[in-house]
């Protein structure tokens, strides 16, 4: 039998092969088709979240990175980032946040970077429909929180939260601006060291320097100079943008002048402390600076022989609760969270070195005035037996 020569020759024996084979043909249709889904999927895979994120900022027209309330160097840096990313993409962010920016640490890296943060009371301030939650994984800290649908979460704390397009929480990372980093690092981003400019680099995306200052400055504030809760992606995270940060800048935000009541906080909570065994709760009373609280938590941790403090202060109405832990009996996020979620308008949680909370007060109908929910000796009884144990 001759070959077949002709175009026309093949196609007649295609057709007779399917006539006569329709089972075979369709099953052949088949793998096929699972073939492409299957290397649809495998590419799909292996995307990066960092790539993936990018894409997803790369459809959006403006976006606002919201960070949690009264934010930190975590988050104020992995919101830089992700602006950072955004503006080389075209994309118009603005970075905004609840609350207040009070601790020294904190006011100090805003005004060393010169960043532009917009306060946010109500949903409608909201500088956009796209909205980006940094370090923390759901919106909260101002009116009509609850109602608000983020486009992307990216975070280091537990929680149930998610974005509707793109969710990405990682518990085991010391810090939300490690992920940030890698997300710089998997778009093959350049570092831009302090003497250089970004020209130079030769490349589609940088690493600014002030960026890359924030997140080291934001990966060694929530891991206590890479020596609590700190894991492997940490490390890399910093080794990363270390070649783009500016030292002098970085000395500026880590020593920067303390407050005055923020010593007077803490000399109160020395003074006051309540001991038993190795545990340690103390009363501030009333504070102008909530972020004096945390840092005299801090102080109190290195006490010798106290493995696990909790500090509260009132402002406002509202009691703040700040606990620090070295005792892996106590688990500091877990033990103020099963206190406070026995009150009425508590809510508290964290890791388990450090973690905090807040009582709200409840509002007299009447006269419109706030009114104490709690007993503080009695919350100072529960916050003992929750680090002993006994919840």
């Amino acid at each position: 039998m001759r070959g077949l020569t002709t175009a026309d020759e093949w196609l007649s024996l295609g057709v007779s092969v399917v006539r006569e084979n329709p089972e075979l043909t369709a099953a052949a249709v088949l793998v096929g088709l699972v073939v492409v889904a299957g290397g649809y999927l495998l590419l799909r895979a292996h995307r990066t979240p960092g790539i993936r994120f990018r894409r997803l900022l790369a459809e959006q027209d403006e976006i606002a990175v919201l960070m949690h309330p009264n934010p930190d160097p975590d988050a104020m840096s992995a919101a830089l980032g992700v602006a950072s990313l955004a503006d080389q993409l075209d994309v118009d962010a603005t970075v905004q946040y609840p609350g207040q920016i009070r601790h020294q640490e904190n006011r100090a890296f805003r005004t060393v970077l010169n960043l532009e943060l917009d306060p946010i009371e109500h949903v409608s301030d909201l500088a956009a429909e796209s909205v980006v939650l940094v370090d923390h994984n759901e919106p909260r800290g101002f009116a009509g929180a609850d109602g608000v649908l983020p486009t992307a979460v990216i975070d280091h704390h537990p929680g149930d939260g998610s974005g509707d397009e793109f969710t990405d929480v990682r518990t085991d990372y010391g810090a939300t601006a490690s992920v940030i980093a890698e997300y710089f690092k998997e778009n093959d981003a350049v570092p831009v060291p302090p003497d250089k400019h970004a020209s130079e680099t030769n490349s589609d995306l940088t690493l600014p320097t002030d960026t890359a200052t924030g997140l080291l400055y934001g990966i060694l504030a929530d891991t206590k100079h890479l020596t609590v809760g700190a894991s492997e992606p940490d490390f890399a995270a910093a080794a990363y943008v270390y070649p783009g940060v500016d030292q002098d800048s970085l000395d500026r935000i880590a020593n920067p002048a303390v407050d005055a009541e923020v010593l007077e906080v803490k000399a109160r909570a020395i003074a006051g402390r309540r001991i038993e065994g190795s545990f340690g709760v103390a009363d501030v009373g009333g504070v102008n600076n909530v972020d004096a609280i945390p840092q005299a938590a801090d102080e109190l941790i290195q006490l010798e022989g106290v493995s696990a403090v909790i500090v509260m202060g009132e402002r406002d109405g509202t009691i703040h609760l700040s606990g620090r832990s070295r005792d892996d009996r106590v688990h500091m996020g877990n033990a103020i969270d099963s206190v406070l979620s026995g009150i009425d308008n508590g809510n508290g949680g964290g890791h388990s070195r450090m973690g905090g909370g807040t009582i709200s007060p409840t509002v007299d109908p009447n006269s419109g005035n706030a009114v104490e929910t709690v007993n503080r000796d009695d919350l100072t009884d529960a916050l003992f037996r929750a680090m002993a144990g006994d919840v």
